[in-house]
């Protein structure tokens, strides 16, 4: 079981419909506008709670274990960013498609869900300093020797699901694609001979190791341009954006930031 940073933690699960946004944002405790004198975080720290949206069936990053008990990833970090912040969390699970109209509505104050910092997204949220690094990865048998390259994918068959980028990547290099329903099925092609390689996200390939790391598989190359993930934020709560990123930084530097990383993926991921 995974480590527990003894923080409160209150899961609501709440599906946010188009039409129920706006009340919900009025009756749920939402910290933001209850006087417009302070700043969001200051309501936060006067409260003494964060409200934090997140999936909650997103494993390994935020999900439930054994004992129902919310974890993951982005669970731990939030926890730990909430406690040197004098804060308890609360979090309130919320479907992947509904989870920016909540923070848009105010009904939590960020969003902690490995979501990718893009410029898209920087027209109309702001985020934290990223504390998840990840790119495509190949992946080969262990024990392949020949593959050191996303280049030696050329006329090599790769096993992947049709629909993904990671199929993209693996044509673009000249692949032969065979399709999978998913990495465990494209990991038991490779282990049967019936496919050479798959392409795929570095944090997915580093949590099926963690899962089963007799699975006789290794990486072989990896994507030098990296996605960053980060928490997310409405515009124009600075003070807040910048507790966050302070913290983080601090994380980063005493080592605490990689211990998380490790315990989830076996190294750090997070620079």
């Amino acid at each position: 079981m995974k480590k527990w940073f003894g923080l409160t933690t209150i899961a609501v699960v709440g599906l946010l419909g188009a039409c129920g946004g706006s009340d919900e944002a009025s009756d749920n405790g939402n910290t933001e506008n209850t006087d417009s004198s302070q700043t969001l975080l200051e309501q936060i720290q006067e409260s003494g709670t964060i409200t934090v949206g997140t999936e909650g069936t997103y494993a390994p990053f935020t999900f439930h274990d054994e004992s129902d008990t919310l974890t993951g990833y982005d669970i731990e970090v939030m926890n730990e960013v909430a406690e040197r912040m004098g804060v308890d969390v609360e979090y309130r699970e919320t479907q992947w498609d509904s989870m920016f109209e909540g923070l848009n509505s105010s009904r939590f104050d960020v969003i902690a869900n490995q979501v990718g910092i893009r410029e898209d997204r920087l027209e109309t949220y702001d985020f934290s300093v990223p504390y998840t690094y990840s790119g495509a990865v190949v992946v080969v048998p262990e024990d392949n020797t020949a593959v050191t390259s996303f280049e030696d994918l050329e006329g090599m068959q790769s096993a992947q699901s049709l629909t993904s980028n990671y199929a993209d990547i693996a044509t673009e290099y000249g692949a032969e694609l065979i399709q999978v329903e998913g990495l465990a099925q494209a990991i038991e092609l490779i282990k049967a001979g019936r496919a050479e390689v798959t392409v795929n996200d570095k944090l997915a390939i580093l949590d099926f190791q963690q899962q089963q790391p007799n699975a006789g598989i290794k990486i072989a190359a990896e994507e030098s341009n990296a996605s960053e993930s980060g928490f997310m934020f409405r515009q124009d709560n600075e003070e807040l954006v910048e507790e966050f990123n302070k913290h983080l930084e601090e994380m980063k530097e005493d080592g605490t930031l990689a211990e998380i990383s490790e315990e989830w993926f076996g190294e750090d991921v997070s620079q």
